[in-house]
């Protein structure tokens, strides 16, 4: 019950049916069907293809209604307003505005939800950097590839830092990079107490990085659980040692023999292929060799891990004490700067004497007998009226 009160979606007996002009049942695209999604948890969610899962997905964004049942989303119908600030959606699709470029995309979705812009301008520098975009992020979206697209996608659906994650085929047409980096991600945003709900047919990846699934078939639930749970085989035990020679393989099956058991296997452990892939990829780059594509994605944005920055450095500052000078050797006090009268006379007679230095000699011209002296130019009386201020001493007080 407890973990029922605190589940972040929680469906019961969820059932949508679609109809056709007449009213008559159609598709029934998912039948009673019950979850309950906790907090700080990657839930996965499975089927073929017309299974339900985009329409649960749907439900659980309020794009749908169901035909009957109950959905909640943080204890609200999924049509809460409030409730949609914290809610963060991928589509299996990315419909974005192929005119405007990757920054002037992130910056709209910044803008519905109100963010300040120097917040705004922040996530959006941060995200382009995550995902491998900061070198073409001036280029349309619409010459992006649909990786390309697949990563701008992912950005927007983390620029209001959301507390549930809803992905749908996050990785389809991703290469392993990017896939490797969204699988990061995906672990930090659960360790920040994140929930995030993944749809995807790429077994691999939801074997990797979700802590329970639920396989749909039909639109029912045919097994729900975790994953290490529903993939063990508790018939069989295996056993990883160094290499053995022949031998001693000998030994070990004759051992088993007098136990009644048989070897069914034996094999050499292999690495996975993204690791391959991903080890050629960081010597290409450390080769400098040169692409236009997406480049390999930086650290999961700063706002996204909840650290402050630089926060190891500032408690070793404060910490530390500072370094007491040898024995023996007297500091030298800093020199007292210079008074302010000091600094504008210096100012001042720098600009007086450059401008007579450039100015242009003038040919003597002889006064009229009836002229009066001319006064000096303006800019040069302030100046000689400021350097005589300089001069006299402040007045005393009686």
């Amino acid at each position: 019950m407890g973990q029922t009160d605190n589940a972040v979606v929680v469906t019961r007996r969820l059932t949508k049916v679609f109809r056709d002009f007449w009213l008559r049942e159609k598709v029934t695209a998912v039948c009673d069907l019950d979850l309950d999604i906790l907090p700080r948890e990657v839930f996965g969610l499975l089927g073929p293809n017309g299974s339900g899962k985009s329409t649960t997905l749907k439900l659980m964004l309020g794009l749908l209604f169901p035909t009957r049942g109950t959905i909640s989303v943080f204890g609200r119908l999924p049509t809460d307003v409030a409730t949609k600030s914290r809610i963060g959606f991928l589509p299996e699709d990315s419909y974005l505005y192929p005119f405007l470029d990757a920054r002037e995309t992130l910056d709209f979705y910044g803008r519905l939800f109100h963010q300040p812009r120097r917040q705004r301008m922040g996530r959006i520098d941060m995200l382009l950097d995550m995902v491998g975009l900061a070198s073409v992020a001036y280029r349309r979206v619409g010459e992006y590839s649909k990786g390309m697209q697949r990563r701008i996608g992912l950005a927007q659906a983390l620029i209001n830092d959301p507390d549930l994650l809803i992905l749908d085929e996050p990785t389809s047409g991703m290469d392993p990079i990017g896939t490797r980096q969204f699988k990061d991600l995906i672990e930090t945003l659960a360790l920040r107490g994140k929930t995030v709900i993944l749809s995807s047919h790429l077994l691999a990846d939801v074997e990797d990085v979700c802590d329970r699934v639920c396989i749909l078939y039909g639109g029912r639930r045919q097994a729900q659980g975790a994953v290490g749970e529903l993939l063990a085989h508790s018939d069989q035990t295996q056993l990883v040692t160094q290499r053995l020679d022949d031998a001693t393989l000998e030994a070990v099956r004759r051992q088993l023999a007098q136990a009644g058991r048989d070897v069914l296997e034996v094999t050499h452990p292999r690495d996975k292929l993204e690791a391959l892939f991903l080890r050629i990829v960081q010597q290409g780059q450390d080769q400098r060799i040169v692409t236009g594509g997406a480049l390999a994605g930086g650290q999961v944005a700063e706002f996204l891990r909840g650290q402050p920055p630089a926060g190891r450095e500032v408690i070793e500052q404060l910490v530390t004490p500072a370094a007491a000078p040898p024995q023996g050797q007297e500091t030298s006090p800093a020199p007292a700067p210079p008074q302010p009268a000091e600094q504008t006379r210096e100012v001042l007679e720098t600009l007086t004497s450059t401008a007579r230095d450039q100015a242009p000699p003038e040919p003597p011209q002889a006064p009229p007998a009836s002229a009066e002296p001319s006064p000096p130019q303006p800019s040069q009386a302030v100046l000689e009226e400021l350097l005589e201020g300089d001069k006299k001493p402040p007045d005393q007080e009686p």
